[in-house]
């Protein structure tokens, strides 16, 4: 016996889909590219706005020389519905000193962590998305979230 096929999702309904699988999803996965190799691994993201996710990182990491190498990665967020988000974009690192006091300040991990915004460790990405995919459990077809409903 075939499986019930899904309910076709509204356009509409995407953005918001979209918003609460990323939500649910524990640990996104971070792909990078290291050369012609690509690299995954999860990431907790500190702070996210819309579709655009803030992660921190430590200069010593491997993604750091793969990121500085080719900015271009991929984030998937997948839900315990087994719901899918994939975002698509490039990184390019935050600087501006009132964006990071305010991500520092209502993280209490990476202050427990790296003691000091100043911690010389600390890099910050932000990745600014392209493309935004939302796939339903199981439907095996993915859709195009609009980015300007982010």
């Amino acid at each position: 016996m075939p499986a019930p096929k899904p309910e076709p999702l509204q356009p509409e309904q995407l953005p918001q889909l979209a918003r609460d699988t990323m939500r649910g999803a524990k640990f996104p996965v971070l792909a990078t590219m290291d050369g012609d190799q690509p690299r995954v691994r999860p990431v907790s993201p500190v702070r996210t706005e819309g579709f655009t996710v803030f992660i921190a990182n430590l200069r010593s990491y491997g993604k750091t020389k793969e990121i500085e190498s080719n900015p271009k990665v991929e984030l998937c967020y997948t839900d315990d519905g087994h719901n899918q988000v994939r975002i698509t974009g490039t990184t390019d690192v935050v600087t501006d000193r009132a964006l990071l006091e305010d991500i520092w300040s209502t993280n209490p991990l990476m202050r427990a962590y790296l003691g000091s915004i100043d911690n010389p460790a600390l890099i910050v990405y932000r990745v600014t998305p392209s493309r935004v995919r939302f796939m339903k459990e199981w439907a095996l077809e993915y859709h195009e979230v609009p980015l300007s409903s982010s």
